[in-house]
């Protein structure tokens, strides 16, 4: 069975694992807890991430933004970040939802079928009636995905390296 899992900390095990098996920063998509040890995974960043997921404790420019683990049985097979609002930065680069396949399950169908969970998930929350996304213009595995979930490129970003995709959402 495939699911989207909200970080927490009953899967702590199975969720450091994860990070630390994705890479640090491919295609745009940034891990920025691939450094961190266990202890500050669980005491500190999934915390963070809980308290982010509900608009407190954000930096400056940042939105609230919910981090979801893919799941197929009980193993994670990716991460997907949903950010429930945009930006002026957002709009005009990553967009609403980011996502990364753990390297060993690429190439099985799990971005479609996982973001179209996310996608799902963003009908709820975001208020807009588009997802914006970005794709980097050497990833056509990734455009691809997206465009299976039904997008279609609106444009390209100021340094003219990826695209941006948007999808249509049922409210």
């Amino acid at each position: 069975m495939l699911y989207l899992k909200k970080v927490n900390l009953e899967d702590i095990d199975e969720e450091y694992q994860a990070i630390h098996e994705m890479p640090k920063n491919e295609n745009g998509f940034e891990n920025e807890f691939y450094d961190v040890s266990k202890e500050d995974f669980k005491n500190i960043v999934i915390p963070k991430l809980l308290r982010n997921s509900e608009g407190l404790d954000l930096k400056e420019g940042y939105v609230p933004q919910t981090y979801y683990f893919l799941f197929v049985d009980m193993k994670i097979v990716g991460l997907f970040k949903l950010r429930h609002c945009l930006n002026d930065f957002l709009r005009n680069g990553p967009g609403h939802i980011g996502y990364g396949i753990l390297p060993e399950y690429r190439g099985k169908g799990y971005a479609t079928s996982g973001l179209k969970l996310a996608i799902e998930e963003a009908s709820k929350i975001v208020p807009e009636d588009e997802l914006y996304f970005s794709v980097h213009k050497d990833n056509p595995a990734s455009l691809k995905v997206q465009q299976n979930c039904g997008a279609y490129i609106t444009g390209e970003s100021k340094d003219g390296k990826e695209y941006l995709t948007r999808i249509k959402i049922k409210k």
